[in-house]
This record gives C-alpha cells, sequence and structure tokens, in this order.
C-alpha cells in the first residue's frame, strides 16, 4: 500500500505511465471505504425523491448554467488556455466530479484561482505542461483523500485564507488589464508584468476599454432582483455581444467555439517524456492544493447553507479523478467553486443531478451557440473577471480584521495576500502557515502571573482571618517550559514578600523539564527563607511531570490541592490548632 502511494506521489520515478494508473487502481480497490461511504449517501440524498424533487433540481441546473456559461469561458481565456477548454471543464466536471462528490450541492469547474496558476504554466510549458500538471494533480488528490488529508484544511487560519483569496483576486484582475486596454504585457510574474506597461511601448484600444468598463459597470449597477432570472454577467455578454454584431466594434473576439467535448488541443498521453515528469511535480503540487482548499472550503461553507456536512476524502476523490480525465478532453483543472454552489443551493437544487443538468445545458449551448459565442468581445470577458476579482475578496472579514486592529490577523492577511502575488501560489499558504505558527508561539509562550492577597472577608468571614495576613495566591497562566523558566524565577521572587505562598497552576495546560526545574529551584530558595510553598489546581499531566521529576516528593504531597481556597483552608485549620 506505502510502495503505491509513493509511485503515485512520485510518478517520475515508476517504468511507465500505465504501472502508475494499475497502481492507482489497486489503491482504490483496496479502500472501498470509499465505494461504501457514496453508496451510502446516495441512499441518503435520493431517498423518496420525486418529480417534484427533480423539477427543483431542473431549475436549479438551469440558473447555474446560466451563471457557469460566462465564467467558463472567462476562466477558460484567463488561464491562458481557450474558452473552449474552459467550456469543456465546465461540462466534463459537473458530470464527473459533480455527480461522485461528497455532498449532493458541490458545483465544480473551471475557477479564477486555479486560472491564476495556469498563466505561468501555459507560458512556461504550453498547454501539453498544463494537461500533464492537470493529470498528476488529480493523482495527488486521490492518494490525498486515500490519506485523509482533507482535515488538514482546518489548519489554515481564516485571515491566512482569506489574504489568499485576495491575493489571487489581484492576480486574476491584473492578468484582465492587456484585454481591457490592448496592451501587452510581459514577465513572469505580477510585479513583472506591471513594470512592464512602463518600460515598453503600448497601443491602447479604446474600444476594448469602452466595453470592459461597460461591462464593469452594468453588473454593478444591475438590479439584484433581475439576477434571479438572467445572471449581470449573462445578461451583460448578451448585450455586449449584440452591440458588437451590429456596431463591429475593433476588438478581440473569443474565437472559434468547436462543437465537441473532445477538443484538438487535450493530452497526448504517447508523446509525455517520462524523464520530464519530475519537472511538472511542483505545478502539480500547486493545482492539488489548490484544489483541495477551494473544494473543501466550497463544501465547508455550502455545507452550513444546506446543513449537510462535506465527506472529504469521497469529494478529493472525485476531484482527483475528474482531474485525471479532463486532460484527455482538452480542459483545464477544475475545483468546486463556491459562487455556483450557492446559486445552486438558493435555486433549490435537492441533489447532484443539479450539477449533472447545468453541465448538459451547457452541452446543449456548445452545440447551438458556438458561433454567437465565438464573437464575444475579449475585453467584455475581462469586465466579468475584473468585477468576479472584486467580489472574490471576503470584505466582511477583512473590514474585521482592520477595523478590530487584530494585529496578528493583520499581518497573516497582508503577508499572505503579498505572497500570493508575488511568489507561488502554494509557497504563499506555507508562509502564511507558518507566519501564524510563529504568532501563536509567541502568544502562547508567555507565562502570566498575577499576585493576590486573600480575601478574608469573603472566605471565611472573621473565622481564622488573622492567619492569612501572611499569605499570598500566585496564579500562573500560561506553559511552563525554556522559553519561559527564566520568567518564572524574576517574577514570583519579587511576588512572595510573605511567610506563605500559594502557587494556583490551574492555567497552566503543559510544562517541559526546564519548567519544573525552574519551578523546583524557586521553591527550594523560598523554603531557604522561610517560605513555606503550596500548589493547587495543578492539572494531571503536569502533575505526572511533577512526580516523575522528583518536585512532588519534595514538596510532599500533603501540600498539593484541588484548589487554593481548599490549601487556605488547610493553611487556616493547621495554624488555628497550633
Amino acid at each position: 500500500m506505502i510502495g503505491e502511494i509513493a509511485i503515485l506521489l512520485f510518478p517520475f520515478n515508476s517504468i511507465n505511465i500505465v504501472f502508475v494508473l494499475s497502481a492507482l487502481l489497486n489503491c482504490i480497490t483496496e479502500e472501498d471505504v470509499f465505494i461504501k461511504s457514496f453508496f451510502s449517501m446516495l441512499k441518503s440524498e435520493f431517498g423518496g425523491y420525486n418529480s417534484n424533487s427533480f423539477s427543483k433540481d431542473l431549475l436549479a441546473g438551469i440558473t447555474v448554467a446560466a451563471v457557469a456559461l460566462p465564467l467558463a469561458l472567462a476562466f477558460g481565456v484567463s488561464s491562458g488556455a481557450t474558452a473552449a477548454a474552459g467550456l469543456v471543464t465546465a461540462i466534463i466536471a459537473g458530470i464527473v466530479i459533480g455527480g461522485l462528490s461528497g455532498g449532493s450541492y458541490q458545483i465544480s469547474g473551471p475557477t479564477g484561482a486555479m486560472s491564476a496558476i495556469l498563466i505561468a504554466l501555459v507560458a512556461k510549458h504550453g498547454l501539453q505542461g498544463v494537461f500533464i500538471a492537470c493529470f498528476l494533480s488529480g493523482i495527488i488528490l486521490i492518494a490525498a483523500g486515500i490519506l485523509k488529508f482533507g482535515n488538514l484544511i482546518s489548519f489554515i487560519p481564516m485571515p491566512v485564507i482569506t489574504g489568499f483569496t485576495s491575493g489571487i483576486a489581484i492576480i486574476i484582475a491584473i492578468g484582465q488589464i492587456d484585454n481591457i486596454t490592448g496592451f501587452t504585457a510581459s514577465g513572469e510574474n505580477e510585479i513583472e508584468k506591471i513594470g512592464s506597461y512602463f518600460t515598453t511601448a503600448q497601443q491602447f484600444s479604446v474600444a476594448s476599454f469602452i466595453i470592459g468598463i461597460a461591462v464593469i459597470a452594468f453588473m454593478f449597477l444591475y438590479p439584484k432582483k433581475l439576477s434571479k432570472y438572467c445572471p449581470s454577467s449573462l445578461a451583460a455578454i448578451i448585450l455586449v455581444t449584440a452591440a458588437n454584431a451590429v456596431f463591429s466594434f475593433s476588438v478581440k473576439p473569443v474565437g472559434s467555439i468547436p462543437q465537441t467535448v473532445l477538443l484538438s488541443e487535450r493530452l497526448n498521453i504517447t508523446s509525455i517524456n517520462l524523464t520530464q515528469l519530475k519537472d511538472f511535480l511542483v505545478p502539480a503540487v500547486s493545482i492539488a492544493a489548490l484544489g483541495m482548499i477551494e473544494s473543501l472550503l466550497c463544501g465547508a461553507s455550502a455545507g452550513r447553507m444546506k446543513n449537510e456536512k462535506l465527506n472529504a476524502g469521497t469529494e478529493l476523490f472525485a476531484q482527483g479523478l475528474g482531474n485525471m480525465l479532463l486532460p484527455f478532453f482538452g480542459g483545464v483543472p477544475a475545483t468546486a467553486a463556491i459562487a455556483r454552489t450557492s446559486v445552486a443551493i438558493k435555486s433549490g437544487g435537492k441533489t447532484r443531478l443539479t450539477s449533472i443538468i447545468h453541465s448538459v445545458i451547457l452541452l446543449l449551448s456548445m452545440f447551438v451557440l458556438a458561433p454567437v459565442m465565438s464573437q464575444i468581445p475579449l475585453s467584455a470577458l475581462a469586465g466579468v473577471l475584473m468585477v468576479t476579482a472584486w467580489r472574490m475578496n471576503e470584505w466582511e472579514a477583512i473590514r474585521n480584521i482592520f477595523r478590530m486592529k487584530f494585529i496578528s490577523a493583520m499581518l497573516q492577511f497582508s503577508i499572505t495576500m503579498l505572497a500570493t502575488v508575488i511568489f507561488d501560489l502554494t509557497i504563499a499558504i506555507l508562509i502564511g502557515i507558518i507566519l501564524s505558527v510563529a504568532i501563536f508561539i509567541i502568544n502562547v509562550s508567555d507565562v502570566q502571573i498575577s499576585v493576590a492577597d486573600v480575601d478574608k472577608e469573603k472566605l471565611c468571614g472573621k473565622r481564622y482571618c488573622r492567619h492569612y495576613d501572611n499569605t499570598t495566591v500566585a496564579y500562573i497562566v500560561g506553559p511552563l517550559y525554556f522559553g519561559t523558566a527564566s520568567k518564572l524565577g524574576e517574577r514570583l521572587s519579587s511576588a512572595a514578600q510573605k511567610d506563605i505562598l500559594i502557587l494556583s497552576l490551574r492555567g497552566v495546560p503543559f510544562a517541559d523539564l526546564s519548567g519544573v526545574q525552574a519551578l523546583e529551584e524557586l521553591c527550594k530558595k523560598l523554603r531557604e527563607e522561610n517560605t513555606e510553598v503550596y500548589f493547587a489546581g495543578v492539572q494531571p499531566k503536569v502533575m505526572e511531570l511533577f512526580r516523575r521529576c522528583g518536585i512532588l516528593n519534595e514538596i510532599g504531597e500533603d501540600n498539593f490541592f484541588w484548589s487554593a481556597d481548599k490549601a487556605l483552608t488547610y493553611i487556616a485549620d493547621r495554624q488555628s490548632a497550633a
């Protein structure tokens, strides 16, 4: 099993591609948990399904197709491929990934985030490079599902995801400047592309600019009440294409849309040089990582909307299988899309048939409307993507982060966003996570010590009050480890000014050898100064470490109490008896 997973993760070490596929199929067969959970899911999903349910799926599928059509064309172009590639991706993903999804509501297809990765990949390796990386990412996603990596998504902090999303939105917006203005950018990253606008001669296209701005304005001004009948993006595309047909603007159109789902430019497996597959491993990991993040976040968000939990393992398997198949049709990598998924839920979609129906509608559109779609101005699609990029930002979350001045969240968001724009998307996520871990360690590593005198009246009225005048209670909150060991002695030495010191450790979740030794040295010093030391509220794990280190015997088990008030009562009783 482990050997097969290794082959899947490092396919360039295998003898041939057939061996990789064989290992993958064997791996899937062994993990029949996918099959069992999938059919169990279908049984629950389609229990009591009737004509009324189908009518809701049908209407929701038509609505989602209306939203997906312009986005599929736009994302196909923005990825560096073609509009046809985006459309084919939406069709195949809707059927395969949607049909095998880990939830009844997921709608998959080309997305803006994925397009941001593919631009650089197309520029460096061409479409065949995209197809190879997409195929490998599918293998990685299936392996991730089998190994239950889907749970890792919960460890990514929300500010990092928000920054990541905003960074992708910036990349998408920058990528549309050429189509809106007529400029031609050059460079491997967004910084270089922006710089090229100022260092090379550019030719401005007035017609493209006017169309792009008109689409943007139209989409922002479009009445929300009309969106349930016709999405703003589709309405804008229809109007601009009609105007272009009448006035023949001097703008670049989308170009030919083949009336087939088997595009001429697709993965040719016989042309793959296995010795060069390692060059595509990093892009494949980036695609797989982004696909996993987007799909699972979409599933978590949509699952709350529909009150249905996503099966992460099944979802990753579906995403992996879909992305393995897409290159053979000429499609680009796909992932679940929150915009289309939320539309499906809000439109009343009941089951995964909504996704399949939306693909059938898109397929019919390809056969019927291909000549019309080929005349859509690229600047119009660029306008749609500009608005999409703007709406991708989680503005409410961003406002909360900065309005409430959460410094750590502001750093996580800003650095992740900048890293996404400047570096590879996978590196950006890693930078965000590493930064989050560092901030977390800094925040939790400090030990807080507060010293309080005994409130005699509150604890025992007038009885024994005289015995508490020389008693201090020190409340310790935070970990006792090598990072706080030196602070412990400094703070408690100055705090212990009386004859009796009670150390309340209920707020100490864990300790290490350095922290315990520092505490032991402090106790010895205080006892030499005739200060009695008692412990209260020691957590079981910390108590076990005390026992192993000998501090329990040193202090005496009689000096350990469940709470500070129990220790105070013991002290009062003992001194009263004396």
